[in-house]
């Protein structure tokens, strides 16, 4: 049985401290769902514009930071859903959003692979310019969700996609600087598998603090 001095810990009301769990109350202010929605209004709209633009720029890192963006979406559109909701359905949520992670990061990997059989040549100024577009908008967004990193798995798992998406934002410039170096699109193959493999680490931290939340959300039933 969990000590008297654990379980106040998670039952202090804390938003953004590292040492405890936030509490529900934490979790739907106005400031915490004002933040989703423009997350999700922005990862909509990079998604449509880096789709657009990857399939006409024939690069893998592109589409595949696309994709990314549609799944963040979906994750701040579910987060939205979860707000104000007990530990254990916010981390059963966050365990979905996981194997959502996890599920694109394999897809992202056969994408690359395909691109890469093809030996596709993607367009150089295409990926930098929307590469940059698409590294102000994660900043941004991740900039705003920064004191959020320390909430539960929810929380976390939001700031984890956030924070993912700048650096990969990052490596589609490189790859954008390589291919127009090299003249071969192995830069944009190496990026995109690179990004495969941030979705799949980002997906198994997420389930794995989701499981934690959630023998402590069922622990904190049953006492009740």
């Amino acid at each position: 049985m969990p000590e008297l001095s654990t379980l106040w810990v998670f039952a202090m009301p804390c938003c953004h401290d590292v040492q405890c769990r936030p509490s529900s109350d934490c979790l739907n202010t106005p400031e915490w769902r004002r933040a989703l929605w423009v997350a999700l209004a922005v990862n909509a709209i990079m998604f449509a514009t880096e789709v657009i633009a990857g399939i006409a720029a024939g690069s893998a890192s592109l589409q595949a930071d696309a994709l990314d963006f549609l799944g963040d979406a979906a994750n701040y559109a579910v987060s939205l859903g979860v707000a104000g909701m007990g530990l254990a359905w916010r981390a059963r949520a966050a365990i979905v959003k996981g194997v959502s992670l996890t599920a694109l990061g394999l897809w992202v990997a056969g994408t690359t692979a395909l691109h890469a059989w093809l030996g596709t040549l993607p367009h150089a100024e295409v990926m930098g310019v929307v590469g940059l577009l698409a590294l102000i908008s994660n900043g941004t967004v991740a900039l705003m969700l920064y004191r959020y990193r320390a909430g539960d798995a929810n929380m976390r798992s939001v700031w984890i996609c956030s924070r993912n998406d700048a650096l990969g934002n990052l490596a589609v410039l490189l790859a954008a600087a390589g291919v127009f170096g090299t003249g071969t699109g192995w830069p944009d193959i190496v990026v995109a598998a690179i990004m495969s493999a941030l979705a799949l680490w980002g997906g198994w931290r997420i389930i794995r603090h989701a499981l934690s939340d959630l023998s402590i959300g069922q622990f904190d039933v049953s006492l009740r």
